[in-house]
């Protein structure tokens, strides 16, 4: 089992020019919060002006996530109506894979 999150949804005609999806899954992990101190004064320095700009300027924030694509589902329409998911971006799904399927649940 593994967590994905819908990163993107595009229109997209397969090579008979059916209309279909494009839906982008990215598996979502965690960063080690394990810090390297480097070695060099400089890089001390630089470090320690980014940690400094980063505590005043919010947005400059490490992401404690980082996003890996794990799926990339290419449906007609009619593929898409007949998986019964309604995909939307930043949902989150807990996916299994057994018994030569795929599964999905809904988690957000």
């Amino acid at each position: 089992m593994f967590r994905v999150r819908v990163n993107k949804i595009e229109s997209v005609r397969d090579l008979d020019g059916n209309l279909g999806k494009r839906i982008e899954l990215v598996e979502e992990r965690g960063i080690s919060p394990f810090v390297v101190r480097p070695q060099s004064e400089e890089a001390k320095m630089a470090q320690d002006v980014l940690q400094a700009l980063q505590q005043q300027m919010p947005f400059l924030q490490q992401r404690t996530q980082i996003a890996i694509p794990k799926l990339l589902l290419f449906l007609t329409e009619q593929e898409y109506d007949s998986l019964g998911i309604d995909f939307d971006v930043n949902q989150v799904f807990e996916v299994g894979l057994e018994n030569q399927s795929i599964k999905f649940k809904k988690l957000s």
